[in-house]
């Protein structure tokens, strides 16, 4: 049978923020494999943002990439025909591509399923311990480009304790995981397992007192 989900976050013109360690953890079709579902659109086959748990040993099914998948290992780490990929790696399927994921250890990845256009062909595979940082738009903050495509980018972010960021208005859409550390606004705090959306025309001024490493996706979402 067919699963179906309702629509989950994928209101655009909303502002969300997710709590990810607090969601439900949903089993995937295969043993030993749940999700998180942060967004979804469609069934077992949808455009989805996900935290995706694999037990010590799992293996899923080899499939094809429709449009591209998006994946950072957060825990543990995963293999397929292509390679090995442990903690910090980000690899980046494109659009007709196909693998066999599988995990001695276990894992824990977040990962986006059908959001990259069809004439992206370049996989990308990066190992974001060992990248390479360049300075950001103020001082404190450094930038790690993982990924770029049209106006599309997929870059991680790391904070000096202390750094602000100018008020400034988001002329696309923008996605957020915080993976270390904090960030605020005057609306929200950001702790690590935060993920957050904020829409086209929102604005904001965030700071970190401590420090913090996020994962920034922009350019991805289609007017």
């Amino acid at each position: 049978m067919q699963t179906t989900f309702a629509p989950l976050r994928m209101d655009f013109d909303r502002f969300e923020v997710v709590d990810t360690g607090a969601l439900p953890e949903t089993p995937a079709p295969v043993a030993g494999i749940t999700r998180r579902m942060i967004e979804r659109d469609g069934g077992e086959v949808a455009r989805a943002t996900s935290i995706v748990r694999y037990a010590p040993g799992a293996s899923f099914p080899a499939h094809v990439h429709d449009l591209g998948e998006e994946i950072l290992v957060l825990e543990g780490s995963f293999s397929d025909e292509h390679g090995i990929y442990g903690t910090g790696a980000y690899v980046r399927n494109p659009p007709g591509s196909s693998h066999h994921p599988r995990t001695d250890e276990g894992c824990l990845l977040f990962v986006k399923l059908r959001h990259l256009l069809p004439d992206d062909q370049t996989r990308v595979v990066i190992d974001t311990q060992q990248g390479t940082w360049q300075p950001g738009l103020v001082p404190g903050l450094m930038n790690q480009l993982l990924a770029m495509h049209g106006s599309e980018r997929t870059v991680l972010v790391r904070w000096a304790p202390g750094t602000q960021v100018p008020e400034h208005t988001h002329g696309t859409v923008e996605e957020t995981l915080v993976l270390e550390g904090e960030i605020r606004d005057a609306a929200h705090h950001y702790p690590a397992g935060t993920w957050f959306r904020a829409p086209r025309g929102s604005t904001h001024a965030p700071y970190s007192p401590d420090g913090a490493l996020i994962l920034i996706k922009v350019g991805h979402v289609q007017a």
